[in-house]
């Protein structure tokens, strides 16, 4: 199989359901954004020693996978999809309070950074809102699951708490953000 095809030489893509849309849509924005978040979060992992949440991550890349099938399926798709689970949701939810036990309670804004790893945890925290933003908009115009917004929320949030987490496994103390400097 050819990795070049040639037909997106005009600025269009091909779609799951064969529709053929402009790369500049919010759709292949919103993809996009998730194939970048995916990723990004393969750098993530690289700084993760725990087997355990290296899985968790493994997972969560798979389920990005589930996400970026159903927003490049367009609206006219009838291909069978793998279904976006209220289970990936749960996961998530799961392991924010897992790890928020973990730590001291937050008493101020974060400045991200003071370690490669936390620093790389926030980046990929950021990629995940503007996916989500991404999906947003979409769904103002074409129908999207309500599941994967709020996975994406979700997502944001658990790497939010993931990179307090590695802060405190490299025992980096957290700066706050400071309004007066």
């Amino acid at each position: 199989m050819k990795i070049y095809t040639k037909t997106g030489d005009n600025g269009s893509t091909g779609l799951v359901s064969g529709e053929r849309i402009s790369k500049g849509s919010i759709r292949i924005e919103s993809y996009g954004t998730v194939d970048e978040l995916n990723s990004y979060l393969g750098i993530v992992i690289e700084y993760i020693s725990d087997k355990k949440w290296k899985s968790f991550f493994d997972a969560i890349q798979n389920q990005l996978f589930i996400i970026g099938s159903h927003l490049a399926a367009g609206s006219t798709n009838t291909y069978p999809l793998p279904e976006m689970k209220g289970e990936y949701i749960e996961a998530l939810e799961k392991a924010i309070d897992t790890l928020d036990l973990e730590l001291p309670p937050l008493k101020f804004f974060i400045l991200p950074g003071g370690h490669i790893s936390v620093a790389q945890c926030h980046v990929a925290r950021c990629i995940c809102r503007r996916g989500e933003r991404n999906i947003v908009t979409l769904s103002e115009i074409e129908a999207v699951d309500l599941k994967i917004i709020k996975y994406m929320n979700r997502l944001s949030d658990f790497l939010f708490i993931f990179a307090r987490y590695l802060a405190k496994l490299n025992e980096i103390e957290e700066k706050a953000w400071k309004a007066d400097v």
